[in-house]
């Protein structure tokens, strides 16, 4: 067991990684600040996003001079996780006299020019709103407001089920919920900087899983990115395309693509749902469990997340958890793309493995891409020397033991009974291990969330229900 002080709170962490002595888990500090904070005063944080919808989390921070940088440390770190786990465009902090200097300073923490500028640039890109952080009193403090929307389950009919992928695209031609033709193709959306390739890409899989039907009644995709009423709001798929372009052709490409199927069916429409690739996964995951508050958490180029609630409904919340915070340590993984320090991307994806790798020992050969470092690794744990295997062992305990830490804190902020663990890094006897060492470090440092959260694989049937025949039912 450790103690470290983090300004001024005595943070007890008692399963350190093992690679990795400096991780302070912002689980750990969060857990130890709360406990310090139980008799102060109580605070309010509300994001708006688009609908009216608002996230309501309320919470305690101390109040007094002397813990004035724990309180603002808290409540910076909890507004980031809020951000990126429910999304939001108008920032809420409430309370009495004693957090309204915190709710200032947050405020410029989150500003133009402030540590978390890409925060703010990139939720008012997703709600096409001015982002801004706002005190309010207690009393003053918004409600919660949210409309989960029911997520698939539609199988009557022809439908188009369509799985954008980084690396390839996957086409369902699905009748009556049975796939009658299924087509993977390889292609390179994150490398083109003309929509065009991207758009006829799409609308070439439309048309071939149309051709195998006799007639098209809806279209579901499934993409990575993030999706509001069926329109891109921000996507990796579409990184290198500039952003004149991708206001003008790839806002509406799923909308524009779907037209065309309708037009070519000589109809004025057709019924079209898009939806974030994570959200699908949990779905398919709460189809395989026959059960709800399904966190689907993959790990592979990146860490992308999707929610179902009880009801097996989509939330609306954004789930982009790679952004969120984890580590507090003064040697957390820097990550390039949000200009942030300790963020979930870098703990749980492939970066993860290669950023550990050298402290085993192990020496990359020239020339290998960062998925081929990742097999590199998982090679020599699966089938080198001993003292190979035991190195390799020792990376995947160390990203085992953050899990760990990460479940406990994604815990405080979803209803989850079931986690979905998913993507190339849970591949072999690495996932096993990974998936054994969070069991273990969930059971001695978090029992209560050991007990109600249990976490899975897929099964043979979520593999054989498929990204894309999914989306055909959304």
């Amino acid at each position: 067991m450790g103690v470290i002080s983090v300004k001024g709170i005595d943070v007890v962490q008692k399963n350190q990684p093992q690679l990795d002595p400096g991780f302070v888990s912002i689980t750990a500090f969060s857990k130890s600040f709360l406990e310090s904070a139980k008799d102060g005063v109580p605070v309010v944080l509300a994001l708006k996003r688009d609908g009216g919808q608002v996230s309501r989390y309320d919470t305690k921070v101390h109040g007094t001079a002397d813990k004035f940088d724990a309180d603002l440390l808290y409540i910076e770190k909890t507004v980031k996780m809020l951000l990126w786990a429910a999304g939001g465009y108008e920032v809420y902090i409430c309370g009495g006299d004693a957090v309204k200097k915190i709710a200032y300073e947050t405020a410029k923490i989150y500003a133009a020019g402030g540590a978390h500028e890409f925060d703010n640039e990139f939720m008012t890109r997703v709600y096409e709103n001015k982002f801004s952080v706002i005190y309010k009193p207690l009393d003053e403090a918004p409600a919660e407001v949210s409309s989960p929307k029911p997520i698939g389950g539609n199988d009557k009919g022809c439908r188009i089920g369509f799985d954008a992928g980084g690396s390839d695209r996957k086409v369902s031609a699905v009748v009556d919920g049975e796939a009658v033709y299924d087509e993977e193709v390889l292609w390179l959306p994150k490398e083109n900087t003309d929509p065009e390739y991207h758009y006829n890409e799409i609308l070439t899989a439309f048309r071939t899983a149309a051709g195998k039907m006799p007639r098209v009644d809806a279209i579901g995709v499934s993409s990575a990115g993030i999706y509001v009423d069926n329109r891109t709001a921000v996507a990796s798929l579409f990184n290198k395309v500039p952003l004149d372009l991708f206001n003008a052709k790839v806002k509406d490409i799923y909308i524009r693509a779907a037209k065309a199927i309708a037009d070519e069916q000589g109809k004025d429409s057709l019924p079209l749902v898009v939806a974030n690739d994570g959200d699908v996964s949990a779905l398919a995951g709460a189809l395989s469990l026959g059960d709800g508050e399904v966190l689907g958490i993959a790990m592979g180029t990146s860490e992308a997340v999707g929610y179902v609630n009880q009801d097996k409904y989509v939330t609306g919340w954004l789930n982009e958890l790679s952004f969120a915070p984890f580590d507090l340590g003064k040697d957390a993984t820097y990550d390039e793309w949000s200009g942030d320090n300790g963020t979930g991307n870098k703990y749980f994806s492939q970066d993860a493995v290669i950023k550990l790798a050298p402290k085993v020992g192990f020496e990359f050969p020239e020339g290998l891409t960062l998925a081929k470092k990742l097999k590199f690794v998982q090679n020599l744990t699966e089938n080198g020397t001993d003292e190979e295997k035991e190195k390799g062992a020792a990376i995947y305990r160390t990203i085992g033991a953050y899990f760990a830490h990460a479940v406990a804190y994604y815990a405080e902020f979803y209803e989850v009974r079931h986690i979905l663990l998913l993507g190339r890094v849970m591949s072999g006897r690495g996932g096993d291990i990974l998936l054994e060492t969070t069991k273990q470090v969930l059971a001695d440092e978090y029992p209560d969330v050991n007990k109600n959260i249990s976490l899975d694989l897929p099964d043979e049937k979520f593999r054989r229900l498929g990204q894309s025949v999914v989306a055909s039912t959304l």
